[in-house]
């Protein structure tokens, strides 16, 4: 009985090691992009440039739905 939970807790360390090993390094994180950047932090910068694009549009269609509605009146 102790054996057995033994090799499954043993068989459960070596999946989640090759998991981690396999999303640090197989997947590209230690890449860098032309920029110079690493891969984690080029990801980061993008999805801060996104948010902020999709920031300044929900601005921009308030601002026209306020002047449209301020037209209308």
């Amino acid at each position: 009985m102790l054996g057995r939970l033994l090799s499954l807790v043993l068989g459960l360390a070596v999946v989640a090691f090759i998991a981690y090993w396999t999303l640090n390094h197989v997947a590209g994180a230690a890449r860098t992009d032309p920029e110079g950047r690493s891969q984690p932090k080029a990801m980061l910068d993008h999805t801060r440039e996104a948010t902020k694009r999709i920031e300044q549009d929900a601005e921009r269609r308030i601002r026209d739905t306020e002047r449209k509605l301020d037209e209308a009146r």
